[in-house]
């Protein structure tokens, strides 16, 4: 349920019905926008009357929510969600381009990669420390040591860093150490790891499960944003269909469902969705021109000799390339939505 209230609606008002709802086990979030004020309810409401509730004079009206997700969805924040971090910000207008190697392989392979993608416009740094591959036998990534690589890129080159957290266990190293916590698809549906993100406050960049609808996506974002930690980013990775030649199929539908359905912010990523390096330029193209929140791309500076992922990287030239593209088709689409 959903209490939207009238314009300068008094502070006291608000604050007696926000105490009267939690006397009856009712969680109340708050979100105050530039005009009113929303009391988005979690719990059972089915005891609260809605014409009842409209009958105080500092309430607009009142909106029961059939979908499942509460915290998620627009109905509970109207304005769009924005993630910050270390000056650089995605959502309600702000486009993240976040670049970098599918694994980290070593201090200069990932340093040399890090300045070139920023270099290039990229306002986010990515890269794997812990990789969940598909075989046993294939490159698990550098663990620890990763993240300390990192860091040093981090304090070389200013950019927030992104990495993938696989277990519970490694929350309290991840929220100390890195800026946005990335859960992957093969994780999508990890309950207890989603509650373990949700206990921080460091972002997550949630990205959708192999074969998620959208509502199970949202769904996800809600184990986070129940737990506390409403900073969640989605990303649009690509889903499997009966199609082999791609590595999976781009769903470029999911990014205005999901903006009208929550306020989160989603991003695009192409690498993964096409799995051939030709094809992350026009994929980004098509996530830019349809109004994503921002981008994820691999880059490699010796893809032949990449340890994950080579054949799906771009190199710094055709990177910095697309960049140039990329803002150009940017342009176009906030000229075209004013």
């Amino acid at each position: 349920m959903v209490i939207v209230f009238k314009p300068g609606a008094p502070e006291q008002e608000l604050e007696k019905m926000k105490k009267q709802l939690e006397s009856k086990g009712i969680s109340v979030s708050v979100t105050v926008g530039e005009n009113q004020t929303i009391f988005g309810l979690i719990g059972d409401t089915r005891s609260l009357s809605a014409g009842q509730i409209e009958l105080n004079n500092v309430v607009e009206r009142v909106m029961r929510i059939q979908e499942p997700y509460k915290k998620a969805n627009r109905s509970f924040r109207p304005e769009d969600t924005v993630v910050e971090v270390r000056g650089q910000k995605i959502g309600g207008g702000h486009f993240g381009v976040i670049a970098g190697p599918c694994a980290i392989e070593s201090e200069e392979q990932f340093l040399t990669i890090a300045k070139a993608v920023k270099a290039s416009g990229a306002n986010f740094l990515r890269g794997g420390a812990f990789k969940p591959r598909t075989s046993p036998y294939s490159f698990q990534g550098l663990g620890k040591a990763g993240i300390d690589i990192m860091k040093i890129a981090r304090e070389e080159t200013g950019l927030p860093i992104i990495t993938e957290m696989m277990a519970p266990k490694h929350i309290e190293d991840f929220a100390e150490d890195v800026d946005i916590i990335q859960i992957g698809a093969r994780n999508m549906q990890n309950f207890d790891l989603l509650k373990e993100a949700g206990k921080v406050k460091t972002p997550v960049l949630l990205k959708r499960g192999l074969a998620a609808t959208y509502e199970e996506f949202l769904m996800a974002a809600e184990y986070i944003m129940s737990e506390g930690n409403d900073n969640v980013i989605l990303c649009e990775r690509g889903i499997r269909t009966f199609e082999t030649w791609t590595r999976n199929t781009l769903d470029i539908s999911a990014v205005p469902v999901i903006q009208r359905k929550s306020h989160l912010p989603i991003v695009v990523d192409p690498s993964h969705a096409g799995g051939i390096y030709w094809l992350v330029e026009p994929l980004t193209k098509a996530a830019v021109a349809i109004g994503a929140d921002g981008i994820t791309v691999e880059v490699h500076h010796r893809p032949e000799e990449a340890a994950s992922d080579g054949q799906q990287s771009l190199i710094p030239e055709s990177f910095d390339k697309m960049m140039k593209n990329v803002m150009i088709l940017r342009k176009a689409v906030m000229e075209m939505s004013k």
